[in-house]
């Protein structure tokens, strides 16, 4: 059987351009996707049984919705839900640990932090600036593969997500992928997926980073 060919891993200075997650590796979106997805319910008359839909973040909301609404009606559903999340998730969405700290790292250390991310890219952004999270750039709505595009165009040389779909978008881009279990994916299965890293959290990446950089001075 064919095995996927492991990414070149691109070289790194010392001062990288890192990628960053959205959903659950900078910030728990649970609380904000859960009242989001109850308001949607009563504002269609549709069930969406919002405690299971929090466990499967990460895919685009597409996947998520399909499971509740007719096929043909996604795409005017999920304009609903985005119009709805500002006012919705924005406020009770509050960072993971080391978010601040991590994206604060790498920009101390002289490098770049782009947030790369499946998340409808206004709201993102609307996140990122309520938290007070400043990265130097932010793209959305890509996701899995796809992150791979955004990671080329700003060269960035390693990817931290928390879901298995980062994992392999960060191999597409031949960067380093960094995963922290803090999402629906365990660490045996962001291993499994080919995780070059797995931290506990992203408390953890300061220090992480300081020897990534040292190790390749």
């Amino acid at each position: 059987m064919a095995t996927e060919p492991t990414p070149t891993i691109a070289p790194a200075s010392t001062a990288p351009t890192v990628g960053f997650d959205l959903d659950m590796t900078l910030i728990d979106s649970r609380p904000g996707i859960h009242a989001c997805y109850v308001a949607l319910a009563e504002r269609t008359g549709v069930f969406v049984d919002a405690d299971q839909a929090v466990t499967r973040l990460g895919p685009p909301l597409a996947d998520e919705l399909v499971r509740w609404f007719p096929a043909e009606e996604v795409p005017a559903v999920a304009d609903l839900y985005r119009s709805m999340y500002p006012s919705i998730a924005i406020a009770p969405t509050p960072a993971l640990p080391g978010a601040r700290e991590a994206v604060a790292a790498v920009r101390a250390a002289g490098g770049r932090a782009v947030v790369v991310t499946a998340k409808h890219e206004p709201n993102a952004k609307l996140h990122l600036a309520h938290l007070g999270i400043e990265p130097d750039a932010v793209v959305g709505d890509l996701w899995a593969e796809q992150k791979a595009v955004a990671l080329r165009e700003h060269g960035a040389t390693v990817y931290v997500g928390d879901h298995v779909g980062d994992v392999r978008g960060a191999r597409t881009a031949g960067a380093l992928s960094v995963a922290v279990p803090t999402g629906p994916c365990d660490a045996d299965e962001l291993r499994a997926a080919g995780a070059d890293v797995v931290l506990a959290d992203l408390t953890a990446f300061t220090e992480w980073l300081a020897a990534y950089r040292a190790a390749r001075a």
